[in-house]
Order: C-alpha cells, then sequence, then structure tokens
C-alpha cells in the first residue's frame, strides 16, 4: 500500500477522470445557458433588469471559457483529435449542444480512462506537447493556475471589447 504525498497529483485529482470533469462543465455549460435565455425573457417579456443580464451572462461567459479549456484538456488527454475537440469547443456557442456531444462522446467510449500522467508507450506520446502536457497533469494545482490565468486573460479581453450588441445605454 503506497502512501499519497500531500504534493502529489492524485491528492488534488482523486476521484477527478477526464469524464467526470467534462460531464460537470458541460452540464454547468447548459445550466448557464437556461439562465441567460430566461434572463433575457425575463427582460423582454417582464422588464427584468439590465444588470441582471449582464450578471449572468458574466456568469455564462465565464463559465463558456471554463468548459472550452476543459474541453481542450480532455479532449488532448483522450486522443479526440483536433477536429473533435474543436468541435466540442464551438458547440458550446450552440444553446444546450453540448449536452448531445456528451451523450455522444459518453456512448461512443471517447470518456473512458483516466489522465494520462506518464508515458503510454504510445509514440504519440513522445511529442513535445504530449512530454509538456503530462508534465502539467503531474502539477494540477500549476495547471490550475495557468488555466485560470488563461482564462482571466481572455474574459478580460472580451470584456474590454464588449457583450454582442455593445453595452447597455443608460436611458
Amino acid at each position: 500500500m503506497s502512501k499519497v504525498q500531500p504534493w502529489s497529483a492524485n491528492t488534488y485529482t482523486k476521484g477527478m477522470t477526464p469524464r467526470s470533469l467534462f460531464r460537470r462543465l458541460a452540464f454547468a455549460e447548459a445550466v448557464t445557458w437556461t439562465l441567460l435565455i430566461a434572463g433575457l425573457i425575463g427582460k423582454a417579456a417582464f422588464a427584468a433588469p439590465q444588470l441582471a443580464v449582464t450578471i449572468i451572462g458574466g456568469l455564462h461567459g465565464a463559465v463558456f471559457l471554463g468548459y472550452a479549456v476543459i474541453a481542450s484538456i480532455v479532449g488532448v488527454n483522450q486522443r479526440w483529435g483536433i477536429g473533435r475537440t474543436v468541435l466540442a469547443v464551438a458547440l458550446a456557442i450552440v444553446p444546450y449542444a453540448t449536452i448531445p456531444f456528451e451523450m455522444h462522446v459518453e456512448r461512443t467510449g471517447r470518456l473512458v480512462g483516466d489522465w494520462r500522467r506518464e508515458h503510454s508507450g504510445d509514440e504519440r506520446d513522445d511529442h513535445w506537447f504530449d512530454r509538456l502536457y503530462r508534465w502539467f497533469l503531474i502539477r494540477p494545482a500549476l495547471l490550475a493556475a495557468t488555466m485560470l490565468v488563461l482564462v482571466t486573460i481572455i474574459f478580460a479581453s472580451l470584456l474590454l471589447i464588449g457583450p454582442p450588441g455593445g453595452w447597455p445605454k443608460n436611458d
């Protein structure tokens, strides 16, 4: 019986498989779509305040970016290929499209397996990107911090650009 060191990858990712992480984010993405659509309907039909839609939109945007990052990480881990990984991210633009995609990759076994923390013997593991990927996987706190910084930079950039349709005018 081996003792898990407090700084090991297993300490931070215990029970968190590519499947469970991807499914959680796909579900969260669908929930925030629901909140955003409800907020837009509330604004249009019941004169709900714009601030509510702005806050919900920001929450949805943050979850969308988180989903995109996790879909990319899981896509690399599960060797989905660039096409399927890009499709996973692009489908998040369409309301609820992550649900059938998640069901498809689940049904076809593309979420089966653990994190690829070690060389598997597959020649694709010799690629520099796969080595870098494994390096980050065995340092999940650093991976999470790096992804958080990346998402924060993207989110801040998008806030500077402004929401679709521009910022609401105070009348």
